[in-house]
This record gives C-alpha cells, sequence and structure tokens, in this order.
C-alpha cells in the first residue's frame, strides 16, 4: 500500500495545539510484505538512519505486528521546521501498513493530534483528544488566500521548543489566545475579515524567540510586504505569511528572500497552496 500525506503548519499564532492547516509538500509512504524488513528513503530525512529505530519503521511494526515488510519513503517536508514532517510520517505509515485508524495510531506516538489531522484530512482543521479519542473538526478557508513560508536551513527540535514554554499561564494571556483565534477563524473563512491582530500570540512564539532571535523582524517584514497576518509554522523555525491573492503572496515572498538574507538566515522562501484532500491511498 502507498499513502501520500500533506505537510501542515499548527498554532497559526492564536490556535496553539489547536489549530492546523494542510499545505501543498507532500510525503509518501510505500509498505509492501517481504521476507524480512528494509527501508530505504529519498528527499527530505534521507540522512536518518534506515534501521528498525526509523519513525516510520516503529509505525509499521506497531500495526503490523511483525517486521517482514519492505518500507520506502520519499518526502519534501523538511524535517524539524515547524511543517509537521513527523506527524505526516507517522499518518502515511499507518495508513500504508493498513491501519483502520491512522490518527490514532499517529496521537499514539505523537502525542498531539492537530498536525496529524491536517496531514490526514486536509484543510483547515482544529483538533481535540477527548477520552474517546480525537476529535477533528474542518473550518471554512477564503480559496483566495495565499500562503508564504520562509523555511530556514536549521532545525528546532519540538523537544526543545516545547521546554521553552511556561507551565502555567496567566488567565489574561488564555483570554487574550482565544479573542484571536475567533478571529483568526473569521478571517480564514473570509479574507475580507483578516486583520494582522488575528495572528497575535501570548502563549508560545515570544517564550521560543531566544531560540530563533532573528524571527520577530522576518515576521515585521513579511508584515510589512503585504501579508495580512504573520506568525511562526508550528514550533518554528519556519514562519508562515497569510496573503490576500497570490500576487501579493509573490511580492511577499520577494520580501521574505530579501529578509532572510539581510539577516545572514540561509534559507528559502516559497508561496505554497493549502492542500484540501489529506491521505491518498493506492494499492
Amino acid at each position: 500500500m502507498r499513502a501520500r500525506v500533506p505537510a501542515s503548519s499548527a498554532n497559526l499564532g492564536p490556535g496553539f495545539d489547536v489549530l492546523a492547516l494542510a499545505l501543498a509538500l507532500y510525503l509518501e509512504v510505500e509498505v509492501v510484505p517481504a521476507r524480512r524488513f528494509s527501508l530505504c528513503t529519498e528527499g527530505e530525512g534521507a540522512n536518518l538512519a534506515c534501521d528498525e529505530h526509523h519513525l516510520a519503521a516503529r509505525v509499521a511494526l506497531a500495526v503490523c505486528g511483525h517486521d517482514r515488510f519492505a518500507i520506502r519513503v520519499r518526502s519534501d517536508i523538511p524535517v524539524g521546521r515547524g511543517l509537521g514532517s513527523s506527524a505526516a510520517l507517522t499518518v502515511a505509515a499507518a495508513a500504508a501498513a493498513g491501519a483502520a485508524d491512522p490518527l490514532k495510531v499517529a496521537v499514539g506516538f505523537e502525542g498531539h493530534v492537530e498536525n496529524a489531522a491536517a496531514s490526514l484530512r486536509g484543510g483547515l482543521i482544529s483538533a481535540a483528544l477527548l477520552d474517546t479519542g480525537p476529535v477533528v473538526r474542518h473550518f471554512p478557508l477564503d480559496p483566495a488566500l495565499s500562503f508564504v513560508v520562509l523555511v530556514p536551513d536549521r532545525e528546532l527540535l519540538t523537544v526543545e521548543a516545547r521546554c521553552a514554554l511556561a507551565i502555567q499561564v496567566p488567565h489574561r494571556d488564555a483570554v487574550f489566545n482565544l479573542s484571536r483565534m475567533g478571529l483568526l477563524l473569521a478571517g480564514l473563512a473570509d479574507r475580507s475579515l483578516l486583520i494582522g491582530a488575528a495572528g497575535e500570540d501570548r502563549l508560545h512564539q515570544s517564550q521560543r524567540e531566544h531560540l530563533f532571535p532573528e524571527a520577530p523582524e522576518l515576521l515585521a517584514h513579511l508584515t510589512k510586504a503585504g501579508a495580512l497576518v504573520s506568525c511562526w509554522s508550528g514550533a518554528g523555525p519556519s514562519l508562515i505569511g497569510i496573503c490576500d491573492g497570490r500576487a501579493v503572496a509573490a511580492q511577499v515572498r520577494d520580501a521574505g528572500e530579501v529578509a532572510l538574507e539581510s539577516l545572514g538566515v540561509r534559507g528559502q522562501a516559497v508561496v505554497i497552496s493549502p492542500d484540501l484532500d489529506g491521505l491518498s491511498l493506492e494499492p
């Protein structure tokens, strides 16, 4: 079985650990029966060890209950950049191995549901992990919106980014984020309602700035160039700008490339469309 899933950008500013958007960068996993275990990788993440400790191998083993399979992984999703690469890999490997509920498998490995849910379902989603299991809901997404992603040539491990967060947050900061998330969801459904304040956050972005000190200035460049909202993508270090149309997105991308170079940050700026389909399977 061959499974193909998109990347994802989680949080989107105020939607910490809740919102995620599927993006048209793809990862593919193929799992076929074999006499003995083997694994090969291509593209992003190809430098990782191809052994039984690889995430795809561990997921397939958990689903199949044995290791008599061959796995091929091909990915265009940069690893450790805040674009949901591990969640995408987990969902794709579970689906390719024949899991009845790839999202449940992914949550068992990842612990967080939003990236995996976006890769599985596509589009703009919110996700909650209830006592009965994960629950996912789609939100409308204005088709005229375009997205610019700045992808630095540096990794930021999720575990490191998590350690930067406060254990407790003030009530006023929780309310601040909830109010901005309402603005964000309304603006993503209708771009005429989207304002810069919709991307504001007090729970995670400023707490992680010391891990990527150039982020605030890069975000400011995206906004100055025309992005309606700019924020971190997931735990970073990738940054995302939400734009009104592809023409604006192109100028924001160009400004992003200039900003990366001026700040001495190696990386790339790309215009990426949302993915609305999520998981696709081929026998």
